[in-house]
């Protein structure tokens, strides 16, 4: 997200925030995603200029730390005059919108609340007052934004976003600000003047992922396995225990949403919401519901709908890079410290691993992929599939159903070199394509994509059977 105080890629956040401070009405912004993702930097960047008050809710922190937090911040944006502690949130307000009058300037101005659920202690009644400032005061001023930030996805979907109270309908915009992909995480360490190839930046994109605050962190100079050994494995490693602060940090009852991300982490391709259940031996309900919503808005879980099915027949995968490493090979490891990776990737364990860890990036990237076929301007459904024919099981991770009477059935493959399509390997895809078809009675082209990350051998077996190749590249772009 940052580096050196220069904003790297959020494009479109940025649109969006720029907007609003062009905008004729009152606005209320609500940003919200993952811990560590960028969030707070974002905000502060686009609006430097704009800010005339913010607070930040202090974790685990009471009613009267938080509002004697408050008290000195508006003492501060006041040049030193001393602010009395208020004993409500209704009267901290009042104070606020008494501050916000007195402010001569007609031009926009920003009020910033950063992780607001931390506001929200038990009986504080937050949630109350700050409907209140808004619906009597902030909504009649042309020249105010405010913006409302927090990590708790959850919490800003349900409470703020769809919030069937007093803030019903008056978000005006809403932001879920992802990790980097790709293309972002190379432009981040190229404004850090880390030189790394692709194929380097990928195998450390499966590790720790496009987190911007974990990407700070590298060093010029250092390999790819070197930084993995300092972060993950060293003594005081930033990303030795980085997983349980931030399902701590994130969740109420954290352990069950940790549970389950333990259960999904040995299910590489995804379980169904009821195996899922049978699994864990849990009732499907509100609880487990709300679990898996929390999971897939703060982005460590993906919901994916099957060809042809259902939403009700969707099945969920871990899709968040770090947890998916930390699991396999921090987090139970015998070994630490320097050498402690330069070990493991050269392991069978790893090879196996960075396969199914390369299809989830890709799945994280099928808009490029999209792009790389060149069929950005056709519309297009993208899918999985499973079959439940014991006789003749098959699974594709991901299929792109087009409009143009084509399907593109995907492989993706992660490889040090060059990709060879062995005659066993050609011949479990071509079973695939014979079962998906019997299977699904689809009467459109079924063409195979090979996505690797050298591209592939040409042989008589990828004439055969591939259509289409693209390299990891395009991911990239």
């Amino acid at each position: 997200m940052f580096c050196m105080n220069t904003l790297i890629g959020r494009k479109e956040e940025t649109a969006l925030l720029q907007e609003a401070l062009k905008s004729e009405t009152p606005e209320l912004i609500v940003v919200y995603g993952r811990r560590r993702v960028g969030k707070t930097f974002l905000i502060r960047q686009v609006y430097r200029k704009q800010i005339q008050f913010e607070l930040s809710g202090l974790h685990n922190g009471k009613l009267s730390d938080q509002l004697e937090n408050f008290s000195i911040e508006l003492s501060q944006r006041m040049k030193g005059k001393f602010i009395t502690t208020p004993i409500a949130w209704l009267e901290a307000f009042r104070l606020l919108v008494s501050y916000i009058n007195s402010l001569k300037s007609k031009k926009k101005k920003v009020i910033f609340f950063d992780e607001f659920p931390w506001l929200v202690t038990p009986r504080s009644k937050f949630l109350m007052a700050f409907e209140n400032f808004w619906n009597s005061h902030a909504s009649k001023r042309t020249d105010l934004v405010v913006v409302i930030c927090g990590s708790a996805a959850s919490y800003m979907v349900t409470k703020i976003i769809k919030n069937k109270g007093g803030l019903h309908n008056r978000t005006t915009q809403s932001i879920r600000l992802l990790p980097f992909n790709l293309n972002e995480t190379e432009l981040f360490l190229k404004s850090k003047k880390i030189q790394y190839s692709r194929y380097d930046i990928l195998q450390l994109y499966m590790a720790i992922g496009g987190i911007p605050y974990y990407l700070e962190k590298l060093k010029k100079g250092e390999s790819v396995a070197q930084a993995l050994d300092r972060l993950c494995f060293a003594k005081d490693g930033i990303l030795t225990d980085e997983f349980n602060l931030v399902f701590a940090s994130l969740f109420d009852n954290h352990k069950k949403h940790v549970s389950i991300v333990k259960v999904l982490a040995n299910v590489r391709k995804g379980m169904t919401r009821n195996d899922l259940i049978k699994k864990k031996n849990i009732t499907s309900g509100g609880t487990f519901t709300e679990i898996m919503h929390e999971l897939i808005e703060s982005g460590f879980v993906t919901q994916y709908l099957p060809f042809g099915k259902k939403s009700k027949e969707s099945f969920y995968r871990l899709t968040d890079e770090y947890s998916m490493f930390y699991l396999k090979f921090i987090n139970n490891s015998r070994a630490h410290g320097v050498g402690t990776w330069n070990t493991m990737f050269n392991a069978r364990s790893y090879i196996s691993w960075s396969g199914f860890s390369f299809e989830t990036v890709c799945l994280k990237h099928i808009q490029q992929i999209k792009n790389g076929l060149g069929i950005f301007g056709i519309h297009s459904e993208n899918s999985s599939w499973i079959s439940k024919n014991i006789n003749n099981g098959a699974q594709i991770d991901l299929l792109i159903d087009r409009d143009d009477n084509i399907i593109n059935l995907c492989e993706m493959k992660f490889s040090n070199s060059v990709f060879t399509i062995t005659k066993r390997y050609a011949e479990e895809i071509k079973k695939k394509i014979d079962v998906f078809k019997r299977t699904t009675k689809s009467r459109k082209n079924v063409f195979v994509l090979m996505i690797t990350t050298y591209g592939l051998y040409e042989n008589k077996h990828s004439l055969e059977i591939v259509q289409n190749s693209l390299t990891m590249d395009c991911l990239f772009e």
